[in-house]
């Protein structure tokens, strides 16, 4: 006859112990090694904005006649091409938008899961907010598309629309739902059901996509951001340039660095998605989601720099690609931890892995390359508007 004992635990944390994580210190080392990363680069930054870029915009507001300005050389030069729209200009306002979308969604799920309304305890909670913020986080998509769409003198602001509301979410959507069928045909539990898969086809038309609509009619009604200084009727003809600003090697470089602070930290994100484990310092991960920001802004900024100072003017989509290739190391990462640590033998199984990894980092590449593009632009309008230009 079994015997019960009385317990000292209280019945409300009798799952603690299951919730018990003994990794700290492997944490703080994350944190570590990413805030190392960024005094890195912003000491890097700093002695660009400080040093560099401060004798620059001294020396060319000192120049007293015009044959002087033409023998100079640098990032001055292409003032006259440097705002210029760049080739498919509509879909980087589309990839843009889809970037800002992404940040709010994060940046809010985060914030309300360090506050303690997201548990991991309420299983599916978590996901279930991140796919409503998603949603209304359409309005900023919406609002920021067009505005870029109209500082690259654009008119048909409810193509842009269009694009931004169907073009991420219609291509997840279809890796989504082959990925489903995969699982139907397993006749696993596992498989979403087609209510719940109508359920998301109604909020992605029914809520998301008319708020994606209305902030693009917010966003074009509002006067074009006007550019500091004038651009050239005929282009300026960009020199042969090194083989180290090469713009598929500066842009692997450049992914590298982001990929660096959140690496680690992205082992316990892995593990806690594929081998049932629980994920619930969420404040180590804001922690890193700032680092990962600062990063991508500083990387993008400087490789920038370099590549104005070649007199490449041709920075608007590279600066979205240097930081947005950090997604590229995300899933060669993922294919490391799938032959290492995962013990995945079936082939459906492994499509799925692939296949959800795949999505996760285009999201990641979204989030990421627009945080760097917008570094880039906000610092570009600084120094060109820091300058006297005859």
């Amino acid at each position: 006859m079994l015997q019960c004992q009385e317990s000292d635990i209280k019945w409300a944390s009798r799952w603690d112990s299951y919730l018990l994580m003994t990794d700290d210190q492997i944490h703080w080392f994350s944190i570590v090694n990413s805030l190392m990363i960024v005094l890195f680069l912003s000491g890097m930054v700093a002695m660009i904005m400080l040093r560099t870029l401060y004798r620059d915009i001294s020396k060319y507001n000192q120049l007293e006649t015009q044959e002087e300005a033409q023998e100079e050389t640098g990032w001055k030069l292409v003032h006259g091409d440097v705002f210029r729209p760049p080739a498919n200009s509509d879909w980087l306002c589309v990839y843009v938008g889809t970037g800002v979308q992404f940040f709010g969604m994060m940046l809010v799920t985060m914030v309300f899961a360090v506050l303690g309304f997201l548990s991991p305890s309420n299983r599916g909670g978590l996901m279930t907010a991140m796919l409503l913020l998603w949603v209304f986080m359409g309005l900023l998509a919406g609002y920021s598309s067009s505005r870029l769409y109209k500082l690259f003198k654009g008119s048909e602001w409810k193509n842009i629309a269009l694009r931004t509301a169907f073009t991420f979410p219609g291509s997840v959507f279809t890796v989504f739902f082959f990925l489903n069928i995969l699982i139907w045909g397993q006749k696993s539990s596992g498989a979403v059901p087609f209510t719940t898969m109508f359920a998301l086809v109604l909020l992605w038309f029914g809520i998301s996509v008319p708020l994606v609509f209305v902030g693009s009619y917010l966003g074009f009604k509002k006067p074009a951001i006007e550019d500091p200084v004038k651009t050239n009727k005929i282009p300026r003809q960009v020199p042969e340039q090194a083989w180290y600003m090469n713009s598929i090697f500066s842009i692997l470089i450049g992914g590298i660095l982001p990929f660096g602070a959140v690496f680690i930290e992205l082992f316990f994100i892995l593990t806690s998605i594929w081998l049932h484990q629980f994920y619930y310092i969420f404040g180590f991960l804001f922690l890193v989601f700032l680092i990962l920001i600062v990063t991508c802004a500083e990387i993008s900024i400087v490789l920038c720099y370099f590549q104005l100072c070649s007199e490449d003017y041709l920075w608007w989509w590279r600066s979205y690609l240097t930081s947005g290739s950090s997604a590229l190391y995300l899933f060669l990462y993922a294919t490391f931890y799938f032959y290492t640590k995962l013990e995945i033998t079936k082939f459906v199984s492994a499509i799925l892995y692939f296949g959800y990894m795949l999505i996760a980092s285009y999201a990641f590449f979204a989030l990421t390359g627009t945080i760097g593009f917008y570094a880039c632009l906000m610092f570009t309008r600084l120094i060109y508007s820091s300058v006297k230009i005859e």
